[in-house]
């Protein structure tokens, strides 16, 4: 048990939660913290055998967990999972956000499908989740909803257009939500997270030499999904609607909304010297 998972057990004694991306990554780290407090998880993720073999382990150590398959995409069968989902536990406290793709290259080589493939996942596949989850929280008057966008929102480096541009789009739908469903008791956060070791990178597209790079980074980071998963979900208890992690990305993200046009001569330099 941690303070953070006890904490959102004491505002949401239901505990019920909605993840998607489930698999692998933060998003299992996160329901695999949320069990230890007794949660009721609801789990989907495109990779319908991991996702089998992530909740038959939850369950052989008496976790409630339940595997929904599917492709966030399907605006149709999500709902469909999110309305069944429903009829088992009469609820969802909490729904996290978590399935995501990236793509990477320069500009000018990106394309139409690349676009439409990280924009279907990232941006639309969070947007086909809160409209399922969404009515459910509204009229219970409380709910929490966290959606996994990435420092990539705001440190927007060069060759990742696409990535960039949907986290973005992620905070900013965050942010209209965080305005239209305060009044209703629903919280949103939009968490906005550094390189921290995950398999992301195992289905991305782009050249070599840029994903190269990008692997680089992340497997020399030294924090795991774990404890990532840990701050965000007490950042989350505390009421926070932006989180920003590791800390010296917080200190990037302070330029960036201070001094934009500088941060955009500065933070070239400081990526170049990262790789």
């Amino acid at each position: 048990m941690t303070l953070a998972t006890q904490n959102l057990s004491q505002r949401f004694p239901g505990k019920r939660v909605f993840i998607t991306g489930a698999a692998s990554g933060l998003g299992l780290a996160i329901a695999e913290s949320l069990a230890r407090e007794g949660w009721r998880l609801i789990l989907t993720d495109a990779e319908a055998e991991r996702l089998s073999v992530v909740v038959a382990s939850l369950q052989s150590q008496g976790v409630a967990a339940i595997a929904a398959p599917c492709d966030v995409r399907d605006a149709t069968a999500l709902q469909a999972l999110v309305d069944n989902a429903m009829q088992i536990a009469q609820g969802i406290d909490v729904a996290i956000h978590a399935a995501g793709v990236a793509a990477a290259g320069p500009f000018y080589s990106t394309t139409t499908e690349d676009w439409r493939w990280v924009f279907d996942v990232n941006v639309h596949g969070v947007v086909n989740s809160c409209k399922a989850v969404v009515p459910i929280m509204r009229k219970a008057g409380t709910g929490l909803i966290i959606n996994i966008a990435s420092a990539a929102s705001f440190c927007t480096g060069a060759n990742m257009s696409i990535y960039n541009s949907a986290k973005a789009a992620v905070v900013a739908l965050s942010e209209t939500l965080m305005q239209e469903l305060k009044p209703d008791g629903v919280q949103v956060v939009a968490a906005m997270l550094g390189f921290f070791r995950t398999r992301l990178l195992d289905s991305a597209r782009g050249p070599d030499k840029v994903l190269v790079g990008a692997r680089r980074i992340m497997e020399g980071s030294n924090l795991d999904a774990a404890t990532v998963a840990e701050y965000l979900l007490a950042a989350a208890a505390r009421g926070r609607t932006h989180v920003v992690y590791p800390s010296r990305y917080q200190n990037l993200w302070r330029l960036k909304r201070a001094f934009p046009q500088g941060f955009q001569t500065f933070f070239p330099r400081l990526a170049d010297r990262s790789k």
